[in-house]
């Protein structure tokens, strides 16, 4: 009896394992921590890339580095029959002595642009910021190395660029630096305004920002645990939605949350020696991040950064003292763990763009039942699809129930609506799932 009980475990370790897709372990060992490394270095050496800073030259400043950005998309469209559209994005931003551009300054974001196959103009995004400051924000001519806050997170853009560029995808993925960042979000304000007029259809932006410290100034040292920030629910949500969520719930239920629970359920999967850290929160406490503009325009954004952060080494003058070291250099950041950090964004980049679009009218009934019905319109590429459910206080998804690609309605048997929240997700041809929608209308 324990052999048939042992080989039926391991029958299911290989089935399980079976499930999963074996490419996104190939993209997980392509990042290089030591191209990553040279990059930050290389960014951290022009010497300051405040927003404000030099623009000629070749050597110093932030026009120099985002010259050097779109080289390197460049490079990387070289190696895959140019399947990146590299450009740059250049918007005039008038002076104001009230705000931190007091004089008038030109916010240019780096693009590359790996277009899918079946649908172009959906977009899920890689950001990271190209500006740095120091103690004062509108120091611009001091130096200003910004090696973890955000040569990382670029550094990271530029590796999952590299590593991505080798496979085809369904969807867009946009990798971006953006800049204006540290004088007011205005890089990601320009291009989210821009996909807004342009129609595009982004339904998830990865933001990151600072993902190399593991040495807390709270005396912390952890090389797995990151942070995945995300709001409740969408600032673009009708007054109709609103007043929905109060009868039948949803309040931590919004598209940003979902992609966040979607980066927390892939790590756990595919990186189990990472450690993801839902915070149900827009950004850090009265702080800010290059998501929220798109955020604000209606696009689901998350935050991904390191779990304990060096006040010591962010937006500091470079000194000692009273034996403390202060500023933003090279020796603060850990390479390997800002190449963990560019894997985890690097897989779900790719499941994303590989899987389906997510259903659409989402609907759900069940009051005074000992059931729930839930029901979508068909999604063309799926061959099927799962229905999530958990109880209410759950971060995560816990049960879910995976259906054929011709159901398009369902009902759950002794599953009683009033208990748990409820959604619905794509299943691909390759397995790969969309983001899971919860409900927007309810079934009379």
């Amino acid at each position: 009896m324990r052999s048939l009980l042992t080989i039926l475990f391991f029958l299911f370790i290989i089935f399980s394992y079976g499930q999963q897709d074996p490419r996104l372990h190939d993209i997980i060992a392509s990042v290089n921590a030591d191209r990553i490394a040279n990059d930050i270095r290389r960014l951290a050496n022009f010497g300051t890339r405040h927003t404000m800073s030099e623009t000629k030259s070749d050597k110093r400043g932030i026009g120099a580095a985002r010259r050097w950005i779109k080289s390197e998309f460049e490079a990387i469209s070289k190696t895959c029959n140019d399947c990146l559209e590299v450009s740059m994005q250049r918007t005039l931003v008038e002076g104001d002595e009230k705000t931190r551009i007091p004089v008038d300054t030109e916010v240019v974001n780096v693009l590359a642009i790996k277009r899918g196959t079946k649908h172009p103009n959906r977009y899920i995004i890689m950001a990271g910021d190209i500006d740095s400051r120091i103690s004062d924000p509108l120091n611009y001519t001091d130096d200003s190395p910004g090696a973890n806050d955000n040569a990382s997170g670029m550094a990271g853009v530029i590796e999952a660029a590299r590593v991505l560029s080798k496979y085809d995808f369904e969807s867009s993925i946009l990798f971006v630096g953006l800049s204006g960042e540290e004088q007011g979000l205005y890089g990601g304000k320009h291009l989210a305004e821009k996909a807004t007029e342009e129609e595009w259809k982004i339904f998830g932006v990865l933001n990151n920002d600072m993902i190399g410290n593991i040495e807390g100034v709270d005396g912390v040292v952890d090389n797995r645990t990151f942070r995945i920030f995300s709001e409740p629910t969408s600032p673009k949500d009708s007054e109709r939605a609103i007043r929905m969520r109060r009868s039948y719930g949803g309040e931590v239920d919004g598209i940003s949350r979902q992609l966040a629970r979607y980066v927390h359920r892939m790590t756990s999967e595919y990186m189990p020696e990472m450690n993801p850290m839902l915070v149900y929160r827009l950004d850090r406490f009265g702080r800010g991040g290059h998501h929220r503009p798109f955020c604000d325009q209606g696009f689901a954004g998350i935050r991904i950064m390191e779990a304990h952060e060096n006040y010591n080494r962010q937006h500091q003058d470079i000194r000692i003292e009273n034996d403390i070291k202060y500023g933003d250099v090279i020796e603060g950041v850990n390479f390997d763990y800002a190449a963990k950090l560019t894997a985890v964004n690097a897989i779900n980049l790719a499941a994303l763009a590989w899987a389906p679009p997510q259903p659409s009218k989402v609907s759900i009934g069940g009051v005074v039942k000992p059931s729930t019905s839930l029901k979508w319109e068909k999604v063309d590429e799926a061959v099927g699809y799962k229905i999530y459910w958990r109880d209410t206080t759950s971060p995560q998804w816990q049960y879910s129930r995976e259906l054929g690609a011709d159901i398009t309605e369902f009902v759950l048997e002794g599953i009683v609506i009033d208990n748990f929240l409820f959604g619905v997700a794509a299943i691909g041809a390759d397995r790969q799932e969309s983001l899971v929608v919860f409900p927007s209308e309810v079934m009379r």
